[in-house]
């Protein structure tokens, strides 16, 4: 009898390209004759950014450079979620996270759209913060792969192909 194949489809982060991103927005932040005199900071403290400026566009502004820096490291936008600038005082602020993991109710958004559009000996199980893809063909595991790579709630790996 044949062996199943399986990989696990993962949401990770490296969590130091994240801070050397960072830096680098913090110090093109520093630099940039735009920014001078606007309060315009970004920090990062565990899970949560908080981005600050004097007004709702210098906001916006620092979250499109952090966001350049973490493409330039090759993280996808689809790992940084933020929200919406707030007035706090004299200041605009932008709180966001980088997620990891794929949590629930993504995990069941992908294992019904491998149900629905993946070959038929195809089966997805949620393990935790991953996901488990198994069948008993390879072909059918890499047509997976090649459907979820279009995926676009959150940014996915696919790692542990046996």
């Amino acid at each position: 009898m044949a062996k199943d194949s399986t990989f696990d489809v993962v949401s990770k982060v490296d969590k130091q390209e994240v801070a050397n991103a960072l830096n680098q927005a913090q110090k093109e932040i520093a630099q940039r004759y735009d920014f001078k005199g606007t309060g315009a900071e970004i920090d990062y403290s565990g899970e949560k950014l908080l981005i600050k400026a004097n007004s709702e566009e210098r906001a916006k502004a620092v979250e499109d450079v952090f966001g350049s820096k973490l493409v330039k490291r090759g993280i996808s936008l689809k790992s940084f979620d933020s929200g919406e600038p707030y007035a706090s005082g004299k200041e605009f602020r932008i709180e966001g996270t980088i997620k990891e993991g794929i949590d629930q109710a993504t995990a069941k958004k992908i294992t019904k759209q491998i149900r629905d559009e993946g070959p038929k000996s195809v089966k997805a199980t949620i393990q935790g913060d991953e996901l488990r893809v198994t069948s008993k063909s390879r072909d059918d595991l890499q047509e997976v792969v090649a459907m979820l790579k279009g995926f676009e709630d959150a940014d996915l790996q696919f790692v542990n192909m046996r």
